[in-house]
């Protein structure tokens, strides 16, 4: 599908899932043939405090919260078909997310339809059905708002005649398309669908009418998606647990064996540093009655992408894709300029990467910092640790004396982070790190340049305030 405005006449859709519709799934969607791919239902209180973040190692665009979970992370490949959804109960509140991300995806949509809870509460998804002048209000804001496409994602009202008047009245807010799920609020898949009604609403509006909800029984090979769409009178088809199954489905050519199908998956996952708990999960599901087998149980044990590459035979590809990411890494760090002094708020930073190589075997930074703090009476460095999601990379920030430090730079490990930050302090304080080469400061002792460590050696090794782990969710987490 070329660039421009999306058209959603004679589409096939990946639909919104949650923890399903991550990035790696997505890809994969497109890859087998579908024309448009909605990201999972991402609630817009979470989105709005988001900041856009270009990804050069991941070429990637990631919308991080603040607390450096990565919300939302989409790619060139995808940029015309990938369509955001958003929840939300408030106009101005989703036109601001909708503006956040507009210049990154080929439409917006709004989630009128999952009755979860998690949706449902704040007056969002489902619930919006029974507020028309909420819904009238929010689709106004933003299709007046944004320069790309809106759509909304319904359920059926109990009545065909509350339905076909809210659809008419969405029409009237100058909407793209409409999808509608044939089930009411309080029915699940195990019920049939209602495809009389998804028929009424195509014939009682002009715009383009997705039909979904025919996973289960209308829709299991990809020649049954032009029977569903059939049935149902609609423009086009937007299938979620068929695909979340064997996203294949959306092959003329399929379907493809699951295991090639799951590989696939798996291997977009280690391209883009999936977390490894969402890739679990997705691969549990394509597995179905399979997870208790001995592959299922291998995948449900595993914690890490490395380990389900395992798994799976997938080893080579993981370890040529860390390596090809670390080479990129190292690229873009090369061009910083190391010793350059930044003040970011209260906290003074360097663009500085510990290099072990640079230091005698039994001599580092936090050593140096340690004894220098202990000579000036001043109390030990304390260290605190994050690590970001994009990458599983670490960054520390070392207090001394009130005043805090840091490197830009991310590190692999937690231990080279927390050196990084000491670079960085005694640069800024003018005080020796300890590299070879270095004049001997007489800050560590002989005895310790020799290797003849004692417990306060051992201590720069601690200090450490607190490690914060990225905690990924699902994207609605991605996501």
């Amino acid at each position: 599908m070329a660039a421009g405005r999306l058209s959603f006449s004679n589409i096939t859709a990946l639909a919104p899932m949650v923890r399903v519709g991550t990035l790696p799934m997505r890809l994969l969607a497109l890859d087998y043939g579908a024309d448009v791919v909605y990201c999972e239902e991402l609630i817009d209180i979470k989105m709005a405090q988001c900041h856009r973040v270009v990804n050069e190692v991941l070429e990637t665009v990631d919308f991080v919260a603040p607390d450096e979970r990565v919300m939302f992370r989409t790619c060139e490949r995808e940029k015309y078909r990938v369509i955001f959804q958003m929840g939300t109960a408030d106009p101005d509140r989703a036109l601001t997310v909708a503006r956040l991300v507009e210049k990154d995806v080929a439409a917006i949509d709004v989630n009128m339809g999952c009755p979860k809870e998690y949706s449902t509460k704040g007056g969002m998804g489902a619930a919006l059905l029974s507020d028309p002048d909420k819904i009238e209000a929010i689709l106004k804001k933003l299709v007046t708002g944004v320069s790309i496409p809106v759509t909304c994602k319904i359920r059926i009202l109990p009545s065909l005649e509350e339905t076909l008047a809210l659809v008419r009245r969405i029409e009237k807010t100058g909407v793209a398309a409409v999808a509608v799920h044939g089930r009411l609020k309080d029915e699940r898949p195990r019920h049939p669908l209602h495809c009389d009604y998804i028929q009424a609403v195509a014939r009682a509006v002009s715009i383009p009418v997705i039909a979904n909800g025919g996973s289960l029984d209308l829709v299991k090979t990809n020649a049954d998606i032009e029977e569903f769409r059939r049935a149902t009178g609609a423009s086009s088809v937007m299938l979620a647990r068929a695909a979340m199954w064997n996203a294949s489905v959306f092959s003329d050519q399929g379907p493809f064996p699951l295991e090639r199908v799951m590989e696939d998956y798996l291997k977009y996952a280690i391209r883009y540093t999936n977390h490894a708990f969402n890739t679990k999960y997705c691969l549990c599901q394509m597995l179905r009655d399979k997870v208790e087998s001995p592959l299922g149980k291998q995948v449900q044990a595993a914690q890490t992408n490395a380990e389900l590459s395992e798994a799976y035979g997938l080893q080579e590809f993981y370890r040529r894709t860390q390596e090809q990411l670390q080479a990129r890494r190292d690229a873009l760090q090369s061009g910083s300029q190391p010793d350059r002094l930044v003040m970011d708020g209260d906290v003074a930073t360097m663009a500085v990467k510990f290099e072990r190589r640079e230091y005698p075997p039994h001599i580092t930074p936090k050593m140096f910092l340690l004894e220098w703090s202990r000579k000036e009476k001043l109390e030990q460095p304390q260290y605190e640790m994050v690590q970001r999601s994009q990458d599983r990379a670490f960054q520390s920030t070392v207090t001394l004396a009130e005043k805090r430090y840091r490197s830009t730079l991310w590190e692999k490990s937690k231990k080279f982070a927390e050196q990084a930050a000491a670079v960085v302090c005694l640069r800024v304080l003018g005080v020796p790190e300890g590299r070879i080469g270095e004049e001997d400061s007489g800050l560590v002792c002989k005895r310790k340049r020799e290797g003849k460590m004692n417990g306060a050696a051992e201590e720069e090794m601690g200090g450490s305030l607190h490690y914060s782990p990225d905690k990924h969710q699902p994207q609605h987490l991605l996501i």
